[in-house]
């Protein structure tokens, strides 16, 4: 199986390239996604897009599965079947990452009694006009963060009483993940930079073809 960690350290030519371009696409990300100045809830399926297109150009399309059964809610890609869950947050800190998205309290109660990691993570920090960063986090470092801290440290329930819309890893252990010495940390400079973005051009040119 492919030891993703060391073949992205080894690779300095796709490092600098991803913090060059990603700051780039996901401003797309987020034009793509804005309408009348407000983003939209979409932007992370772009952005999750634009991840998943990363490993396809990295490791070839007949390595990367993305054909993943519901059953797997926590997988959202796997390459040479290493099963990946892509994380993204904007922020300059690490809290309200949704570790599930839950529709009720029982559920979310139920998720936390039974959550333990079974899949690598990639998480990127998005913090614009600023610095964030890239994170792709081993399974065996999450176990390792898992344990030392505990479920009750590791998990945030949402408050009783409120519309729980996920259940949370908490910002104490975020932070060690990603300071963890077998993670793969890329700083990021998040700027935006002038884009010249038609939302309807290229469905114009669509149209325009016989």
């Amino acid at each position: 199986m492919v030891d993703i960690v060391n073949e992205l350290r080894a690779d300095a030519v796709l490092r600098r390239k991803i913090q060059k371009k990603l700051p780039q696409l996901f401003h797309i990300a987020e034009l793509e996604s804005s309408r009348a100045g407000k983003i939209g809830m979409e932007v992370g399926s772009v952005r999750e897009r634009i991840l998943v297109a990363l490993f396809i150009y990295k490791f070839g399309a007949e390595n990367v599965d993305t054909e993943i059964p519901i059953t797997e809610s926590e997988v959202d890609v796997k390459v040479q079947g290493m099963p990946i869950s892509i994380k993204t947050l904007t922020s300059h800190g690490f809290a309200g990452v949704k570790l599930v998205w839950t529709v009720d309290e029982q559920s979310a109660l139920q998720f936390s009694h039974h959550y333990a990691p079974r899949s690598d993570m990639l998480f990127i920090q998005i913090n614009w006009e600023n610095h964030g960063g890239f994170y792709y986090i081993p399974l065996g470092t999450q176990r390792e963060i898992f344990g030392t801290l505990g479920r009750d440290r590791y998990i945030k329930l949402p408050r009783l009483g409120t519309n729980p819309r996920g259940v949370e890893i908490t910002a104490e252990a975020l932070e060690a993940l990603v300071n963890h010495t077998q993670t793969l940390a890329i700083d990021i400079e998040w700027r935006r930079e002038d884009i010249l973005f038609n939302a309807f051009q290229r469905w114009v040119e669509h149209w325009q073809q016989e």
